[in-house]
C-alpha cells in the first residue's frame, strides 16, 4: 500500500470508550478487557479515512475533564491533555468525547458543570500551537454516550447516582461549547446505546457507529475532507 506523503493527524482524546473497554468480555474477566484495535471506534474510523489519516488513540478509564479523583488519581483530563498536545504536534484534528466520569457521585456536578469541563478543554486546543505550522488544531466535540440502567449494579448504580438523567442533558449542553467556540459538534447518543451489561461502555457493534459517524464528520470539515 502507498502512503501519501502528506497525512492528516487526528487525536483521539478520551475515556473508557475510547480506550475500547469491552463491557462483554471484562463481565467474564476480573481486569478490563478492551476490545481489538479494529473494532474500537478510533480503529473503525482509520479504516473508514483510509492512508491518508494517522489516527492516534488516547483514551484512559476513569478519565474526567478536569477533576482530580480522589480515589483513582491520575485520571484528569487537563493535567494530560497539552502535554499530550505537543508530544502529537502538528495535530491537524482533536476528537474529544469525555463527560462520563464527571458523573460519577463523588464529583457532585450538575450537567452544566460537566460541560464547563470540556469548554476548558476546547480553550485549551484552541489556544495550544500544537496544529500545523504553529496554530491551533481543529476540534471535533463529541457528547458522550448516554449512561444507562444500572439498577442491576448497584454498586455502581451508587457510584453514578442520577447520572442517566445528567448524561442526557448533555447533547444540548455540548453543542452550545461548540457553537460558541467554532467547534464541529456530534451527538454521540445519537449513534450508540450503552450495553445493557453495564450500562456504560460500548459493545462493538455500537464503536462501529460511532467510528462511521465522526468518520463522516471529519470528512465534512474543512482543510480535512479527501
Amino acid at each position: 500500500m502507498k502512503i501519501p506523503f502528506f497525512m492528516k493527524t487526528i487525536l483521539c482524546f478520551g475515556d473508557s470508550n475510547t480506550w475500547g473497554w469491552d463491557p462483554v468480555a471484562a463481565a467474564q474477566s476480573s481486569a478490563p478487557v478492551r476490545h481489538p484495535h479494529a473494532v474500537r471506534w478510533p480503529g473503525v474510523l482509520r479504516n473508514h479515512l483510509g492512508a491518508g489519516f494517522h489516527i492516534i488513540e488516547e483514551g484512559q478509564s476513569g478519565r474526567t475533564t478536569v477533576h482530580d479523583d480522589p480515589l483513582e488519581g491520575s485520571r484528569n483530563g487537563r493535567v494530560y491533555l497539552e502535554p499530550c498536545l505537543e508530544s502529537h504536534q502538528p495535530l491537524d484534528l482533536v476528537v474529544m468525547m469525555l463527560g462520563t466520569n464527571d458523573l460519577k457521585t463523588r464529583f457532585g456536578l450538575p450537567a452544566g458543570d460537566v460541560a464547563l469541563g470540556v469548554e476548558a478543554l476546547v480553550k485549551i486546543i484552541q489556544r495550544s500551537k500544537s496544529g500545523p505550522q504553529g496554530q491551533p488544531p481543529q476540534v471535533l466535540l463529541i457528547a458522550p454516550p448516554a449512561v444507562g440502567d444500572l439498577s442491576h449494579l448497584p454498586a455502581l448504580s451508587d457510584k453514578f447516582a442520577r447520572a442517566t438523567e445528567k448524561s442526557l442533558q448533555l447533547p444540548e449542553l455540548y453543542r452550545q461549547v461548540a457553537q460558541s467556540h467554532g467547534c464541529a459538534f456530534l451527538d454521540g447518543q445519537l449513534h450508540t446505546r450503552p450495553s445493557a451489561l453495564d450500562g456504560l461502555h460500548l459493545e462493538a457493534a455500537e464503536h462501529d457507529r460511532l467510528g462511521q459517524a465522526v468518520a463522516e464528520m471529519i470528512s465534512k470539515l474543512n482543510g480535512l475532507n479527501k
